[in-house]
């Protein structure tokens, strides 16, 4: 069982910054895949981007590639989403999930545990 808690949401202005947290509970943190999602209010959730189990490889949604990096601290149990140049588009509930499969994914289907999430709101 993997508990994941989200952090570093907030109220910011667009095309500033902001970094979220996620912090695992698990003993064996590098064995998972890491996955940022978001859902905005009144639609789906959907995938922000995944990094892999030693952060050698990530992938992004065309959304956010380029303006969002995902790392990970495995000594810390922690991966992390660094968002810049915000837009109030990127408003959404952000979420963290851990997948025991190997690379990187998009599916939510992949993904085994999941935060509760945190809220980002972007004002323009």
């Amino acid at each position: 069982q993997v508990q994941l808690v989200e952090s570093g949401g907030g109220m910011v202005q667009a095309g500033n910054s902001l970094r979220l947290s996620c912090a695992a509970s698990a003993r064996t943190f590098s064995n998972y895949a890491m996955g940022w999602f978001r859902q905005a209010p009144g639609k789906g959730r959907e995938f922000v981007g995944s990094i892999s189990q030693s952060g050698g490889n990530s992938y992004y949604s065309d959304s956010v590639k380029g303006r969002f990096t995902i790392s990970r601290v495995n000594a810390k149990n922690t991966v992390y989403l660094q968002m810049n140049s915000l837009k109030p588009e990127d408003t959404a509930v952000y979420y963290c999930a851990a997948s025991g499969g190997l690379g990187v994914g998009v599916s939510q289907a992949w993904y085994d545990y999941w935060g509760q999430g945190t809220q980002v709101t972007v004002s323009s």
